[in-house]
């Protein structure tokens, strides 16, 4: 058991430690966001994994899951509404005002048309 959750502690440090080297390395906004969220969030639940099986009490147990689900929560919207922000100020590549690398521009057909230029 000792094992298994040292693995599992080990694997969510290293991905979260791959997530902030992405974050420092990328460029793009959105980029970050996703090395932010999405690796940072799945890293966070192997160290949870692995410290579940690692403590004996049900309180301590208890108290991780409710960390964990306090991140999940938490992580993707914030996540979200930076990139709708960013969106919004044109704030989100260098070329701030070109939009023809998005494949489809949902968001774009929900502004009215003076905010887009």
């Amino acid at each position: 058991m000792d094992v298994a959750a040292s693995l599992l502690i080990l694997a969510g440090a290293i991905l979260t430690l791959i997530a902030g080297v992405g974050q420092l390395r990328s460029e793009d906004l959105f980029v970050r966001m996703h090395a932010a969220t999405k690796p940072a969030t799945l890293g966070w639940t192997l160290v949870v994994a692995g410290a579940v099986l690692a403590i004996p009490s049900w309180s301590g147990v208890t108290k991780l899951v409710l960390a964990l689900g306090l991140q999940f929560l938490t992580a993707p919207v914030a996540g979200h509404l930076v990139g709708r922000a960013a969106y919004r100020v044109r704030a989100a590549r260098p070329d701030r005002n070109r939009t023809e690398h998005l494949v489809i521009d949902e968001l774009g057909e929900q502004l009215p048309p003076d905010e887009l230029s």
